[in-house]
């Protein structure tokens, strides 16, 4: 194990901490006194009540994770045997992993550079340069595939650009899925992420803005599409006295005992965004005059909850490469991790087809997420931040000096 730094932090600093601050003791105490702890009971109706309201849509159905939740999803829009999803290849694995629970193929779709979010001119150029219009739809000229849907992914508390994404889906007559597991709080051009689509999904894994401690929820405007997620996650049930099912379906509801959590947190998500926010804050300005240390640029048209604050570390400027800086902070207490491998990059996913421009490469290569529990104290975020600037390459300040002189 490697020693700590003399002014290493009493504790180390995790990078991610659940925060219960709230109500979740005693409603889940509430269903541990009546029993009602499984996939039924007053918490799940009143948490997906809850959380279609803060999601600004009609509906939500609680499931087992997010996950569960854009399986269901891409069930919901259709998505079957040798159909093709195009996906941000710069995201957790679980959403190309679940197009192929479907049987389908995931298009892995580069990241932007400003927000390092899906790229809709690399959709647009994947459609109109690689695909075809037949009599009943899109499909890709080289494996001979249909492609039904786009499934942007939110990702570190930023928007994609959805309204090139969903003219685009229009147009070419596809489906949209968001994946939203990172964006609860997160808006586009006033409107909350995870609506604007056909179908949202979210994730409220205990590294999420709120936890279920698992747990996640399909989130969409259409009643008959609200229906049937319900009735494909509750085992396709169609007579639950003589137990009928009428198609395959899932395991994949919410337990009480979770929503009953779910229910606390929701009360002070308000609160969890704004320290969000205030810790972000801390980290781009203590961080700003640290030669090679840069952000992602918000967009005017999003609001932002900096889910995870992640770092781009540009080796030449900084003296360090991101993982050499990993390895300095763990020495000092301070837990970080690098970005996702990119999809087009996953042994899991091999052979899948992509349009890369680069960016997800370089930013896999370059990018540090640090430190970002809703309770990390301010002292910890410039603890952090001081670790940072004191591991920097004392030449490139003396750079940076230079050329600002």
């Amino acid at each position: 194990m490697t020693d700590k730094s003399p002014n290493a932090p009493a504790a180390p600093i995790a990078l991610y901490t659940p925060e219960i601050r709230g109500n979740e003791w005693k409603y889940v105490k509430e269903c541990l006194d009546t029993a009602w702890v499984s996939s039924v009971g007053a918490f799940v109706d009143r948490f997906e009540h809850m959380l279609a309201e803060r999601m600004g849509v009609h509906h939500a159905v609680a499931v087992t994770s997010g996950t569960a939740a854009l399986h269901t999803a891409l069930n919901l829009m259709g998505v079957t045997q040798d159909d093709e999803v195009l996906v941000s290849t710069l995201t957790f694995i679980a959403s190309a992993n679940a197009v192929r629970y479907c049987g389908a193929w995931p298009v892995f779709i580069d990241a932007e550079p400003n927000h390092w979010q899906m790229d809709p001119q690399r959709v647009e150029e994947f459609l109109t340069r690689r695909c075809e219009r037949r009599g009943d739809g899109v499909y890709n000229r080289r494996t001979g595939r249909r492609v039904r849907a786009l499934l942007p992914v939110h990702m570190l508390g930023h928007p994609v650009d959805m309204d090139p994404i969903l003219e685009i889906a229009k147009r070419f007559e596809l489906r949209v899925i968001e994946d939203a597991a990172e964006g609860l709080g997160v808006q586009y051009k006033g409107r909350s992420v995870g609506g604007l689509g056909d179908v949202g999904c979210i994730s409220f894994n205990g590294n999420k803005l709120i936890t279920t401690g698992g747990g996640g929820a399909v989130l969409t405007n259409d009643p008959e599409l609200a229906r049937r997620a319900r009735y494909l996650t509750t085992q396709a049930k169609d007579d639950p006295l003589e137990f009928v099912h009428g198609e395959v379906g899932y395991n994949y509801r919410l337990t009480n005992l979770q929503a009953a959590m779910g229910c606390g947190q929701l009360e002070c998500v308000d609160e969890f965004i704004a320290a969000k926010r205030d810790i972000a804050e801390v980290y781009r300005e203590r961080l700003r005059d640290v030669p090679g240390v840069t952000f992602f640029t918000p967009s005017p048209q999003a609001q932002c909850t900096y889910w995870m604050n992640t770092l781009r570390i540009q080796p030449a400027e900084y003296g360090k490469t991101s993982r050499q800086l990993m390895k300095e902070l763990q020495a000092r207490g301070v837990q970080t991790r690098p970005l996702w491998q990119p999809m087009h990059l996953s042994p899991a996913h091999r052979g899948c087809e992509s349009v890369l421009t680069g960016v997800a490469d370089q930013l896999y290569s370059q990018c540090l997420t640090v430190p970002s529990s809703v309770g990390l104290r301010r002292e910890e975020a410039e603890f952090v931040c001081e670790a940072i600037a004191s591991l920097a390459s004392p030449s490139s300040f003396c750079r940076n000096y230079r050329e600002a002189g």
